[in-house]
């Protein structure tokens, strides 16, 4: 599991706690990582696809 998994876990873990005690503050902060991770995991799969390609 790469930066970008790691990010949408902790950021999914950090969701269902803010949830579960009311805390929006920590509900919308654990979105913003996942949604941080799934931007992180887009480039390197970007990025990945770009190093493939034929020259």
């Amino acid at each position: 599991m790469g930066k970008s998994g790691m990010q949408k876990g902790k950021g999914k873990v950090k969701e269902a706690l803010g949830k579960a005690t009311g805390n929006e503050r920590m509900k919308t902060e654990g979105k913003a990582e996942q949604a941080e991770g799934k931007v992180r995991e887009s480039a390197d799969e970007a990025r990945d696809a770009l190093k493939r390609r034929p020259r």
